[in-house]
């Protein structure tokens, strides 16, 4: 069906190459983690919430680069399959056969634009027709044709060029839609581990920007093309039937103006064009840098510095721009000089025709006007090559993301959850951040049994977070096993094991919209009731009362509006309103004053008593009433038990206790 939307599933065309051979369907990545961060979705079977991504098999789950046919055929063999694998690695050429859904809608794009721009050269041509006729002063009769005809063509050149407008853009934008979905189900994919190289300003520029520059390689690069090939054709073949020396110098005009001057202004802005999407997402990362980090730069006297990078970056984007603007300048000028040089041929070749008898005025009149109006079609053709110089660019810079190979991937035939209480265990785990690199996590055991609460402590970079990851699935182990219930932890679909495994990240994220849509987020069908039971075991419920717009009081960017420790405590609701069966909180006390500290310490304490809980935190207050302590060191326990068995026995965690609590 024409109006038939693409799958996101669908996307991007396979990357192949010559070297080496198709791409690669999703599998285990090297062991690569980040710090891990909370992605609430709903679980419609329980209605439980916890760090969740897209399945294997769902939009976009897998590498996108693999989601469309033929990625597992073999690789190509000899020069012209090798350069067929080239140009289908090629990203724009990737981007232009997410197309074929629509392609009913482009072909009509296509033939309406060629229909409207022949209406405009036929309706030159018959305007010159009647009036050269009419200065014969012939009889009515003779012109009533030609009087309806300009009549026609004018009507039928704007119902085609809207219809070509409606047609192309209609494509278009669906196309970006999708482009749009797909990019961002890769980059909530790939988050956190696999985008610690990209920063947020970016990633939003990529999202938005390079996503934008590629519909017009559907506006630019399809229909007017086409469209000229064919009401240029129609035109010559006009000039030649009338005149055929005109029609050939027309020919030549035309192909001219349609490659050689397309190829020259794009050669001028080609540089440009290729360094604009990167320079756009510097700048806007720069901006992005300026505007969040507001605060701290002024605390810092770093405004002026911060200010100056981003004007260097824009002052260099401008340049860009304009280099690219000179070559759309370049490309008209040379296509009005060929089209003028062109008519002049044709108007010479005319008039000398005429002179000698071989054509008359009416058809001088008719053909000249006609190469006039002909180079109407190629007219938009160089600008249109510099705007598909940097849609490859943003092309490019969209399938790199679609390329990246997950950080952690699904097994094919993945387990289903257990029904009954989960164990999570840890046996000599080991993390590496980069492969060859040192080790994050060394040998590390944990066993998180049904109700056990266990604090996990150490300073900062003992790889306290590396396990949070690891147990959220956002990075694989390098050597070591972690098992859920006795079953390997890769065997379960990561989408599962965030239904089993959620909590609070270390910098949790608060929407600027209100408390309770804060706190809903968890759980979006979740009553009135189920909202204050959540808070009030967090502590916040007083507060939320007590306040006059009560629970629709927004909460501003990132909660600028309310306190630090409310925004943890805020956070916290969050995670026991989701109520996974095995809670894990990254540092919930962490920038929070002595007493805030405590008081939120003790509220943890209570609100997880009885649930399965992972307490990773440098704050040691009240952690005699956690179950077992382990403490973290370079990545490997240093001491673990409880807490008096830990002061008793002295090392690491008696260091940072006395260190947090000096005697006297």
């Amino acid at each position: 069906m024409p109006g038939r939307r693409p799958s996101p599933a669908g996307l991007w065309w396979p990357r192949h190459d010559a070297v080496h051979g198709p791409a690669r369907l999703a599998s285990p990545a090297p062991a690569v983690c980040s710090r891990w961060r909370q992605r609430p979705q709903k679980n419609v079977a329980g209605g439980v919430t916890a760090c969740k991504r897209p399945r294997t098999g769902a939009a976009p789950a897998v590498p996108a680069a693999s989601l469309a046919p033929g990625a597992t055929q073999a690789p190509p063999s000899g020069r012209w399959a090798r350069l067929w694998a080239r140009v289908r690695g090629d990203s724009l050429v990737r981007v232009l056969w997410l197309g074929r859904p629509l392609r009913r809608r482009l072909v009509l794009a296509v033939l309406a634009s060629a229909v409207a721009t022949g209406c405009g050269i036929a309706l030159l041509g018959t305007s010159g027709f009647l009036l050269a006729r009419a200065s014969q002063h012939p009889n009515i009769l003779a012109i009533a044709i030609a009087v309806v005809a300009v009549r026609g063509l004018s009507v039928g050149r704007g119902v085609f060029r809207y219809v070509e407008r409606l047609a192309s853009h209609d494509a278009a934008f669906r196309i970006l839609a999708d482009i749009r979905v797909a990019t961002f189900g890769r980059l909530e994919r790939l988050a956190p581990a696999g985008l610690r190289t990209l920063r947020p300003g970016d990633m939003l520029a990529r999202l938005v920007s390079d996503v934008d520059a590629t519909q017009d390689l559907f506006l630019r690069g399809v229909a007017p093309p086409a469209a000229a090939i064919l009401a240029g054709t129609g035109a010559v073949i006009a000039c030649l039937l009338i005149l055929p020396p005109a029609g050939a110098a027309l020919a030549v005009g035309l192909l001219a103006a349609g490659t050689l001057v397309p190829w020259l202004a794009a050669a001028r802005a080609r540089q440009a064009g290729l360094r604009l999407a990167p320079a756009r997402g510097e700048f806007t990362a720069h901006f992005t840098d300026l505007m969040s980090g507001a605060a701290d730069l002024h605390a810092y006297g770093a405004v002026d510095a911060a200010a100056s990078r981003a004007a260097g970056a824009g002052t260099r984007l401008a340049g860009m721009e304009r280099r690219a603007a000179s070559g759309m300048g370049l490309g008209t000028g040379l296509s009005s000089a060929a089209a003028g040089l062109t008519v002049w041929a044709v108007l010479g070749l005319a008039v000398a025709a005429t002179g000698t008898g071989a054509l008359t005025r009416v058809p001088l009149a008719v053909v000249t006007l006609t190469a006039l109006a002909a180079f109407e079609a190629v007219t938009a053709l160089p600008t249109a090559a510099i705007q598909l110089g940097q849609a490859r660019a943003s092309a490019a810079r969209l399938t790199a993301i679609a390329d990246t190979p997950d950080p952690v991937g699904d097994p094919a035939a993945p387990l289903p959850l257990p029904a009954g209480p989960v164990r999570v265990r840890l046996r000599g785990a080991q993390v590496r951040y980069e492969p060859g690199g040192p080790l994050a996590l060394d040998g590390v055991d944990l066993d998180l049994a049904p109700g056990k609460r266990v604090a996990l402590v150490g300073p900062s970079g003992a790889g306290k977070s590396t396990v949070a990851a690891v147990l959220l699935r956002f990075c694989d182990l390098s050597g070591g096993a972690a098992t859920l219930n006795g079953h390997d932890l890769a065997a379960y679909a990561t989408d599962d094991i965030r239904t089993l495994i959620g909590g609070c990240a270390q910098d949790p994220h608060i929407f600027n919209t209100t408390i309770a849509g804060n706190i809903r987020l968890a759980r979006p069908a979740a009553t009135h009731e189920q909202l204050a039971a959540a808070a009030e075991r967090a502590g916040l419920l007083p507060w939320i009362e007590s306040l006059p717009q009560g629970w629709d009081t927004p909460v501003g960017a990132h909660g600028t509006a309310i306190s630090g420790g409310q925004r943890q405590r805020l956070a916290l609701a969050r995670a026991l309103l989701a109520g996974p069966p095995l809670m894990i909180l990254d540092e919930p006390t962490a920038h929070l004053d002595p007493d805030s500290r405590h008081a939120l310490t003790t509220d943890i304490l209570t609100a997880t008593q009885g649930h399965t809980t992972l307490l990773i935190t440098h704050d040691l207050d009240g952690l005699d009433q956690v179950d077992e302590i382990i403490a973290l060191d370079h990545g490997q326990v240093a001491a673990r038990g409880t807490h008096a068995e830990l002061l008793r026995d002295g090392g690491l965690y008696r260091q940072m206790w006395l260190s947090a609590h000096p005697p006297g």
